[in-house]
C-alpha cells in the first residue's frame, strides 16, 4: 500500500467497491459487508483498541469473503443455487436439527421432487465435512488475493483464520480463544450481528450474541458489545453506509499509485473468473486483446491503459448470477436469460458509487452493447458508444468464442474472426474496432509456463482437468488410468505449487499463465 498524497484513488474506493461485488457473490444484499466493516471499526474503538488493530479491522472486515467464489460451482451443483443459501450465514453450526432443517428447506428448490431428494440426501450424508472444505478454500483464495492487493502481512494471516471459533471448533486449524487474532474475534461478532439485523431479526441479535458468547466469540468482545449495543446498532441506520465505510478507515488514507491500482484490477478479475470453471483467465484474456486492440488502432496510451483496467473489470457483476446459470450444459431459459442480461449492469453498479471508479465501472458495463441498439443491459447505440467501449465488446465476443463454456466447445480462431467480421458487417461491432481486435489476436504470442512450476507434462494434463472442476474418477477416465494415479499427481501438483486446495491451484494456474 502507499500513502502518496498526490494519487487521487483511495484503497478504501477499491475494496468497498469489490465488498458491493462480495455481497453479490455470497447472495446478501449490497452493504452488508460495508455494514459489518463500519460496525467491526465502531466496535473496535469501544474497546479502545489501538490503531493498528482497528486498521486490521477495517480491511478484514472488507476482504472476509473475497474467496467466496471458491466454492460456487460445487455449491451450485450441490444446492441447485448456491445464491439462495444467505440464511446458512445466521445458522449455529452446533443447532444440528437448524442444520438439517435448513438443508431441507434450501437444497434443490427448483429441481424436481426426485432429484432434489437425492442431492438433500448426498448433502446430509456428507454432513459438516463440506463446509470444512468451503472453509480452506476461502482462505486459501482470501489470502492470495489479499497478496496480489499488496495488502499487509497481518491482514493475510487474519484471512486464514476467519472461520475459526472462540471454542477451538472453527476452520481450518482449531485455533481456540486468544490463539485467534483480536481484529478476527470483533470482525466475528460484527458480521454476524449484522446479518442477523439485516434479516429483520433485530429483537435476536442480544440473545443470540449471549448464546454464542464463549463458543464463536470472546467472551469480553460480546460482554462490550451487549452493554453498548444500543450506540453500536445506531451505526447501522446510516444515510449513506458508503460515505460511513469511507469516513470509518482509521488513520491516514492509503492511496493506490497506478501500478498498485492494475494489481488491484487483475485482483478483481480474478475473483470473478473463478465464479465458474467455464470463465477462468477469461477477464485477463479480454484485458490482453484490448489493451494490444487499442494500441493497434492508435488510441493514446493511457486510454489504451484505461481501457484495459476496464476489461479486467468488466465481468465481475458475474458474481451476482448463480454458478448454475454459467455451468449449464444446455439452452438456457428464458428467465435465465433474464439473469443473464443482469450482470453486466451489476458490474456497473459495483462501481457506480465511487467518484473515482464510477466512469470506469461505466465502461466496463458496455461489453454487451451493440451498435444497432440489440446490446445490453442500457440498449444504446453507436451515437452512445466510444471507440474504447467498442473495442471492448470485440475484444470480449472474440475471447468468449475462443474459450470453451459449458454448452460448446471453444472456437477455431480462424472461426471466430469470421464471426466477429459477421457481426461488423450486419451493423452490431464496429468494423475498425473488430480489425484491431483480429490484428491483436494474430500477434498474440504463445503463452509461457511458469518454469518454477517444475510440473512435469502429466501434472500440467491433470491441472488443466482439475481447473475445470472434474473429479479424480472423471480425470482418470479422461487420461485413461487409474483414480489412484490422478490422486498421486493432484498431491505433486499442490505441493509443487504451495497450494492446499483446488482452488488455490486454479487461482495459482490463472495468474502463472498455466492454461494455456
Amino acid at each position: 500500500m502507499s500513502n502518496q498524497s498526490e494519487s487521487p484513488l483511495r484503497l478504501a474506493e477499491v475494496l468497498a467497491s469489490l465488498s458491493l461485488a462480495i455481497d453479490l457473490g455470497t447472495g446478501h444484499p449490497m452493504e452488508w459487508v460495508i455494514q459489518s466493516c463500519v460496525l467491526g471499526v465502531r466496535l473496535a474503538q469501544v474497546m479502545n483498541l489501538n490503531a493498528d488493530t482497528q486498521r486490521d479491522v477495517y480491511y478484514l472486515s472488507l476482504l472476509r469473503h473475497v474467496g467466496c467464489t471458491a466454492n460456487a460451482h460445487d455449491d451450485a451443483l450441490r444446492f441447485g443455487n448456491e445464491l439462495e443459501t444467505v440464511a446458512a450465514f445466521a445458522l449455529d453450526m452446533d443447532d444440528l436439527a437448524a442444520g438439517i432443517a435448513f438443508v431441507i428447506e434450501t437444497v434443490g428448490k427448483s429441481k424436481p421432487p426426485r432429484e432434489r431428494l437425492a442431492m438433500i440426501a448426498k448433502m446430509l450424508a456428507a454432513g459438516p465435512g463440506i463446509a470444512k472444505i468451503n472453509h480452506l478454500a476461502q482462505c486459501e483464495i482470501a489470502t492470495r488475493i489479499s497478496e496480489l492487493l499488496e495488502m499487509p502481512a497481518s491482514i493475510r494471516a487474519g484471512l486464514w483464520q476467519i472461520f475459526e471459533r472462540w471454542d477451538g471448533k472453527g476452520d481450518p486449524k482449531g485455533l481456540q480463544g486468544e490463539q485467534i487474532d483480536v481484529a478476527v474475534r470483533v470482525i466475528t461478532l460484527a458480521q454476524d450481528v449484522v446479518t442477523f439485523y439485516r434479516l429483520g431479526k433485530h429483537d435476536a441479535v442480544l440473545p443470540m450474541v449471549r448464546a454464542r458468547s464463549g463458543r464463536y466469540f470472546d467472551p469480553a468482545i460480546a460482554e462490550t458489545f451487549t452493554r453498548h449495543s444500543a450506540a453500536l446498532l445506531e451505526s447501522l441506520t446510516m444515510e449513506s453506509l458508503w460515505q460511513a465505510a469511507l469516513d470509518a478507515e482509521p488513520a491516514q488514507p492509503a492511496r493506490l499509485a497506478d501500478a498498485q491500482f492494475e494489481q488491484a484490477c487483475y485482483a478483481i478479475a480474478d475473483f470473478a473468473d473463478l465464479k465458474s470453471p467455464f470463465t477462468l483467465n477469461h477477464s485477463r484474456h479480454v484485458a490482453e486483446l484490448a489493451h494490444a486492440a487499442a494500441r493497434a488502432y492508435g488510441l493514446p496510451e493511457s486510454d489504451a491503459a484505461r481501457l484495459k483496467h476496464a476489461a479486467l473489470l468488466h465481468d465481475v457483476g458475474r458474481v451476482g448470477v448463480t454458478a448454475a446459470i454459467w455451468g449449464k450444459p444446455s439452452k438456457l431459459t428464458e428467465t435465465e436469460w433474464e439473469r443473464v442480461y443482469l450482470h453486466p449492469h451489476f458490474t456497473e453498479r459495483i462501481f457506480a458509487r465511487s467518484r473515482a471508479l464510477a466512469s470506469l465501472g461505466a465502461l466496463a458495463a458496455a461489453h454487451h452493447e451493440r451498435l444497432d441498439g440489440s446490446g445490453y443491459h442500457h440498449h444504446v447505440n453507436a451515437s452512445a458508444l466510444s471507440m474504447s467501449a467498442r473495442l471492448l465488446a470485440a475484444s470480449d465476443v472474440y475471447a468468449a468464442m475462443t474459450e470453451a463454456r459449458a454448452h460448446r466447445p471453444a472456437h477455431a480462431p480462424a472461426a471466430a474472426a469470421q464471426e466477429l467480421q459477421q457481426q461488423a458487417r450486419v451493423g452490431k461491432l464496429d468494423a475498425g474496432a473488430v480489425d484491431a481486435v483480429l490484428n491483436a489476436a494474430g500477434q498474440r504470442a504463445p503463452r509461457k509456463r511458469e518454469a518454477k512450476t517444475d510440473l512435469s507434462e502429466r501434472e500440467i494434463e491433470v491441472l488443466h482437468l482439475l481447473t475445470r472442476g472434474m473429479s479424480n474418477r472423471e480425470m482418470a477416465s479422461r487420461l485413461i488410468i487409474s483414480s489412484k494415479t490422478v490422486g498421486h499427481h493432484v498431491e505433486h501438483i499442490y505441493n509443487k505449487l504451495g497450494v492446499s486446495t483446488r482452488a488455490g491451484a486454479t487461482l495459482y494456474a490463472m495468474q502463472n499463465q498455466l492454461l494455456g
